[in-house]
């Protein structure tokens, strides 16, 4: 029998929840938690390295910010993978296509695009002004408002990215451990070697994590698919349960996931995360050249194909073999976000260390992204220009602080729903209007500080208004999108004598409920081009009037 998403929500036991605690628990064992030690200790390690050890000390801003410019293609181009092939990709993505189909698997079709304009339009630019920070060109174009508009638009971005970074990973701790106890641990560690080693000890760690991160995903893609019976049997239960679905058509910008919102939506929020975000081109200018640079664009365009459809096939392994009984009904685990290492501590825990490794391989660095502050933020404003010593060291400090900041906001994060649309629409809320202000600059010689500056922030309001009211609407479930079908009629026969069979949605339309505001309807994926095109077109109206 069919019932409602509520219906299925309710139906948890109490009994379940335990058994299903201890069931999990009894799989990360002290060789997990080894595992995880050490890829702390390691990246504590390198900080310490960088900072005491290294040739070439941290003790300039160059070394400290660009690496002295001497960074290889090999660990740039991994620290980027790294960047984007977060806690929220490895947790989020299974669960999209567990939960939604194979539809956002399509997004990979637009970062080919974004990668030829990064490398041939816009890094050209920034190579050829020779800037540490996107937002000097800002200030080069425009004036130093624009600039600091752009500045304090980022650092509310990375203010509320970051701690959704930080909390993500901790999903993955389902065996009893104090989700508050772990997550300052694991920040305080990346605070350690981020303001001891730089963007060296940074690139470096970023580099040990990717290739733990790949291992990780390719032993469980290689056993999971195996005990599933094989690549055929994955596809056929998936295609099954309805969820082998790539070109969705339809052209209504309400439908959450379509061929159409993926593509066009992935298009401008990849171009404005690679090509205007700070610590990606921070990693770009490192390199020697630009020639380099293009190349490691390419070996990230690559290496996210690569890992991005692994853990697309890795939701359809785990759909695959829970399919006649899905843990998140029958109360095994709370959200959908943790099957993935639910899935492996259940099938996979037997492999020693394995669970502990593939959590390990979950965190990245992502308190990377507030180095920019010293340029933007602090000197500007002191009467005097710091020693190169004097700004390494304030450089430190605030790197350490806004960290500290971080963590608390990390409590509230837990609040918030699905992952991988919590994260788009948070993102789109700057992307959006700094790419529009970037593009503003680079592409219409007409417009003016003025426009920038209107246009970046009328856009911005418009943005965060549509995602507030959107975000706040599907946690009151006025706004609902429809899942997929699945199961628990293959669960133990006791419970499912109470609970034969349940799906967690109806055959319900793809569109959602009428009864909410249009705006608040319309796609979080569009929520960046609409921000991008509102700027451009508010900016060159205020640029045209003054």
């Amino acid at each position: 029998m069919k019932v409602e998403e509520k219906q299925a929500q309710i139906y948890k036991p109490k009994e379940a929840r335990m058994d299903a605690e201890d069931q999990v628990k009894k799989y990360f064992d002290w060789i997990d938690y080894m595992v995880f030690a050490i890829m702390l200790i390691v990246s504590a390690l390198v900080g310490v390295y960088f900072a005491f050890f290294a040739k070439i000390k941290q003790n300039t801003t160059s070394e400290y910010l660009m690496g002295g410019k001497t960074m290889g293609i090999f660990p740039i181009s991994m620290s980027l993978i790294a960047s984007y092939i977060s806690g929220i990709s490895l947790l989020g993505i299974p669960a999209e296509m567990y939960t939604y189909g194979t539809q956002f698997w399509m997004t990979l079709v637009s970062e080919v695009f974004v990668a030829i304009i990064m490398g041939y339009a816009i890094l050209p630019v920034f190579y050829q002004l020779k800037i540490t920070s996107t937002y000097e060109y800002l200030n080069l174009r425009f004036s130093n408002t624009v600039r600091m508009l752009g500045t304090i638009m980022f650092l509310a971005k990375m203010l509320l990215y970051i701690p959704i970074v930080i909390y993500v990973p901790a999903l993955a701790f389902i065996t009893g451990i104090n989700l508050h106890l772990v997550t300052p641990v694991v920040c305080i560690v990346c605070i350690f070697y981020t303001t001891l080693g730089g963007l060296k000890a940074v690139v470096w760690t970023d580099t040990i994590q990717t290739a733990v991160m790949f291992g990780a995903l390719v032993i469980t893609v290689v056993v999971g698919t195996v005990r599933v019976g094989g690549v055929k049997e994955v596809w056929k239960r998936n295609s099954e349960g309805g969820r082998i679905e790539f070109f969705e058509m339809d052209l209504d910008p309400t439908i959450r996931h379509s061929f159409w919102t993926v593509t066009i939506g992935n298009f401008f929020y990849w171009l404005a995360s690679c090509s205007i975000n700070q610590a990606m081109v921070q990693r770009c200018l490192a390199m020697p050249t630009l020639a380099s640079a293009r190349i490691t664009i390419g070996i990230l365009v690559v290496g996210l194909w690569v890992l991005v459809s692994m853990c697309c096939y890795m939701g359809l392994v785990i759909y695959a073999y829970y399919q006649k009984c899905d843990p998140v009904t029958r109360g095994w685990i709370d959200k959908s976000d943790q099957l993935l290492p639910y899935f492996i501590m259940d099938t996979l825990g037997d492999i020693p260390g394995l669970p502990g490794m593939f959590v390990s391989g979950v965190f990245s660095a992502a308190l990377r992204y507030l180095r920019i502050l010293l340029q933007d933020l602090i000197k500007p404003r002191l009467k005097r220009p710091l020693t190169e010593a004097q700004a390494s060291f304030l450089m430190k400090m605030i790197v350490a602080t806004i960290g500290v900041i971080c963590v608390g906001l990390v409590f509230v994060v837990e609040k918030l729903g699905t992952l991988i649309q919590a994260a788009g629409s948070i993102g789109a809320i700057t992307a959006g209007p700094l790419l529009g202000v970037f593009c503003l600059g680079m592409f219409f010689p007409g417009a003016t500080p003025e426009g920038a500056l209107v246009g970046g922030l009328l856009s911005g309001a418009f943005i965060t208004w549509i995602s507030v009211g959107s975000q706040t609407d599907i946690a009151h479930g006025i706004i609902r999108f429809p899942q997929k079908s699945v199961s628990v009629e293959g669960c133990s026969a006791d419970w499912v004598a109470d609970y034969l069979s349940i799906t967690l949605s109806s055959d319900s339309p793809k569109k959602v409920p009428e009864a909410a505001f249009f705006l608040y309807r319309i796609s979080y994926m569009y929520y960046t081009p609409l921000g991008t095109i509102g700027a451009i077109a508010i900016g060159l109206v205020v640029s045209y009037l003054t």
